[in-house]
């Protein structure tokens, strides 16, 4: 089962968005602050699959916080955010920094929690791809 830890401050919106993705068979943490989020991805073991953060909770950056915390854990960490105040330039920003992908809460005609749910697949499957890659090295590695 995929764990995914969900950050957002709004609790409302939390619980909307932890309905949904437990019942698509995720297990889901939440936390509603960067600094609680980076808690929780320091404590989880395993780690978890994929992250998905609110860019402005305590800051505007606090998005950007989970992001590194993410890494500093799980070099295959996988992190899609989540904003309701998106732009090109913050877009732009937060993949240049290794975000799965961006996604804007409030898309007129779009279903954002399907829209989620695909993005979640994806990614799951980006890091499997990924783990399945260096595992190939290592192999490789051993027998040369």
């Amino acid at each position: 089962m995929c764990k995914v830890l969900l950050v957002d401050d709004e609790p409302d919106v939390r619980a909307v968005i932890e309905r949904r993705l437990v019942r698509e068979g995720f297990r889901v943490d939440t936390a509603e602050s960067a600094a609680g989020a980076a808690e929780r991805i320091r404590e989880a073991e395993p780690p978890y699959d994929v992250i998905v953060a609110d860019m402005v909770m305590e800051t505007e950056e606090s998005g950007l916080e989970v992001l590194k915390a993410a890494f500093a854990r799980d070099i295959f960490a996988e992190l899609i955010v989540l904003t309701a105040y998106g732009s090109v330039q913050n877009a732009v920003e937060c993949m240049k920094r290794g975000a799965f992908d961006y996604l804007e809460k409030n898309i007129p005609g779009v279903d954002v929690l399907d829209l989620l749910v695909l993005k979640i697949h994806n990614a799951l499957e980006h890091r499997r791809s990924a783990v399945d890659f260096i595992r190939r090295i290592d192999l490789r590695r051993g027998t040369t």
